[in-house]
């Protein structure tokens, strides 16, 4: 079977170079036409060869693949869906706000942390995604250009597939690369402590938790993770670490109606994250099949945020985006998935 080149990195490029016979300034050539233009095939490739042409293409596809359905909302905000292997599909959503223009992509075809608010989870883990195919999601949309940040928060868990995660911010962040700054770049978890350990050793991303209920119990309710990968280990190892420069930790915060949004919430998060300089992003729940969790009311979320705001956690509510096209991670994916069916 065909390789794709999309998504290798530049140590990788070498050393398909030399199994190729190829001179190592080849690997940077080869590097620019993948990132550096807007070519599409390995013909194209025009400063190598044709020989080297005709060697590439025998083992090797260029690696790019366009979404098969985008839906639009009336915010702007657009869903990508994208074909991924064994008749599976991923999701990609593009965000626009002012200046800006946000990616959110997905690290694997499905998921396996079992969350009990999260659709994506509910499909069950199905598969890893290559760097390439992450990457994809922001390069084979027509926004491709205009891309201002990018959050890793789609479908998946991107610790779970911490390799090739960090293979494609390198990707994105290097010179040889898309060149983008790693502070326009948040990648989120909802905490394993190994793959916390890896990424802020290796990584200049933006680090996001997904927090939840401050209450290890309650926790455990909605994020079986928990078990394994205790909230308590996920901050004490953040303690360890010095948010206080330009990288910044945010944690993420859905508001459950009549189960997470109390004062006595608000005074555990306060406590749980003194001394962290840090954000609270509070997050709408918007209710999916096959859960009883609700939403909670406006005034509820206000006073919520106010009480935290006022314990000196820098806290906002996030915007809801792309509710008439079922923007929430993994709903359209689960709805196209049904269709086939």
């Amino acid at each position: 079977m065909k390789t794709p080149l999309f998504g290798k990195t530049l140590a990788e490029l070498q050393t398909l170079a030399a199994s190729h016979g190829l001179p190592r300034f080849a690997a940077k050539q080869m590097a620019d036409w993948l990132y550096g233009k807007a070519v599409s095939s390995i013909d194209e490739m025009t400063n190598l060869s044709k020989k080297a042409r005709e060697a590439l293409s025998e083992h090797h596809t260029f690696g790019l693949a366009e979404p098969s359905e985008v839906k639009t909302s009336a915010d702007g905000t657009k869903k990508y869906l994208f074909p991924a292997e064994h008749d599976q599909f991923i999701e990609t959503a593009m965000i626009p706000f002012k200046e800006r223009k946000t990616v959110c992509v997905s690290t694997q075809v499905g998921c396996r942390m079992g969350c009990l608010f999260c659709m994506t989870g509910k499909q069950g883990f199905q598969g890893q995604l290559a760097a390439g195919e992450i990457v994809n999601q922001i390069r084979s949309i027509p926004e491709w250009r205009e891309v201002t940040n990018i959050v890793y928060m789609g479908m998946g868990e991107p610790f779970d597939n911490l390799d090739e995660v960090l293979k494609s911010v390198e990707i994105l962040t290097s010179e040889w690369g898309y060149a983008m700054s790693p502070r326009r770049i948040t990648v989120s978890t909802i905490g394993i402590v190994p793959g916390l350990i890896r990424f802020l050793d290796e990584c200049e991303a933006h680090l996001a938790i997904s927090l939840h209920p401050p209450f290890p119990k309650e926790r455990q309710q909605l994020m079986p993770v928990q078990i394994a990968q205790p909230l308590d280990d996920v901050i004490e190892e953040i303690r360890k670490r010095d948010f206080g420069g330009q990288r910044r930790i945010s944690f993420e915060y859905i508001v459950f109606g009549g189960f997470n949004d109390t004062p006595r919430h608000a005074k555990e998060l306060s406590r749980l994250l003194a001394g962290i300089q840090c954000r609270i992003n509070l997050i709408r729940f918007h209710p999916i099949p096959g859960t009883a969790l609700q939403a909670t009311d406006e005034t509820t979320l206000q006073t919520f945020k106010d009480q935290l705001n006022n314990k000196g956690i820098l806290t906002t509510i996030r915007a809801s985006r792309g509710l008439d096209i079922q923007a929430a991670c993994g709903l359209l994916s689960t709805q196209a998935l049904t269709n086939r069916t």
